[in-house]
């Protein structure tokens, strides 16, 4: 048990073409937040830290900022502005799709979209930035069997150990937050030591909750971050946002035999 834990944030996408969707935020809105959270004295932790309570998480305003699906855009929105900030961040990356498109998703965009690569991936982690699991393909764990779930997850771990090293084999997090019983178990037995799961998680180490930042938490402080009513409320519709992407999960599954073969765009 970790107890407690600091605040953990969520983004996806900053910048880059406008989407259908609700993950998109604007590179404009994260540079304006995360310097106004450097200059009110908020820092960010890395994974380690984050896991050691008795020597982090008595310091105030420290939280994990994170990245979930690795998209290509935060090479040159984000990552950089966080260098400058003396900031860091984890970002979860989709194995099988790093350096490829993101044909597993529903398209929320005209063009599919861009996931780093691993050179990318490798010069940014040797800036300090860190690396772990999305799973393998983004599919919902908690609808798959649980040999599925043990391909997504051990297979997933095992490339980015191969590839990162075995940092990047400690944490995951589920896509869509979908986690159950059983999904912790096969996470459990499969390495991981940090899990990730959604807004509301709970204090087992392999299901924390995370808050997400939709496009429409354009505030100085994200709602993960603030107390209080207001601090409440934008947890409660991230929470209620964050449950209505069953649909994509739905239509994936609709289309999933049909979908092309990822499309390679850089290095994988």
């Amino acid at each position: 048990m970790l107890t407690p834990t600091p605040p953990v944030l969520c983004y996806h996408r900053i910048g880059g073409p406008l989407e259908l969707g609700v993950t998109r935020v604007g590179r404009s809105t994260f540079t304006r937040q995360m310097t106004a959270l450097a200059r009110a004295g908020w820092r960010t932790l890395s994974l380690a830290d984050f896991a050691a309570p008795r020597t982090t998480h008595h310091v105030p305003r420290t939280f994990l900022l994170t990245f979930d699906d690795g998209y290509a855009s935060l090479n040159d929105n984000a990552y950089p502005v966080l260098a400058d900030l003396g900031f860091t961040a984890t970002t979860f990356l989709i194995t099988d799709y790093v350096g490829k498109t993101n044909t597993w998703d529903v398209r929320y965009t005209w063009n599919r979209l861009k996931h780093l690569s691993w050179t990318e991936i490798a010069q940014w982690r040797a800036r300090g930035l860190e690396f772990a699991s999305h799973g393998a393909t983004h599919r919902r764990l908690t609808w798959l069997d649980d040999a599925a779930i043990e391909a997504e997850l051990r297979g997933s771990r095992e490339t980015l150990m191969a590839r990162l090293g075995p940092e990047a084999g400690r944490a995951v997090a589920y896509p869509f937050g979908a986690v159950n019983p059983r999904v912790l178990g096969i996470a459990q037995r499969a390495g991981y030591e940090l899990g990730f799961g959604g807004v509301k998680g709970s204090k087992n180490s392999l299901q924390l909750p995370r808050v997400p930042v939709y496009f429409w938490d354009a505030g100085d402080v994200p709602f993960g971050l603030r107390d209080g009513a207001l601090g409440a409320l934008g947890r409660a519709v991230a929470h209620v946002a964050n449950r209505c992407a069953v649909g994509t999960t739905i239509m994936q599954s609709v289309t999933r035999k049909s979908a092309p073969l990822p499309e390679s765009v850089a290095d994988a």
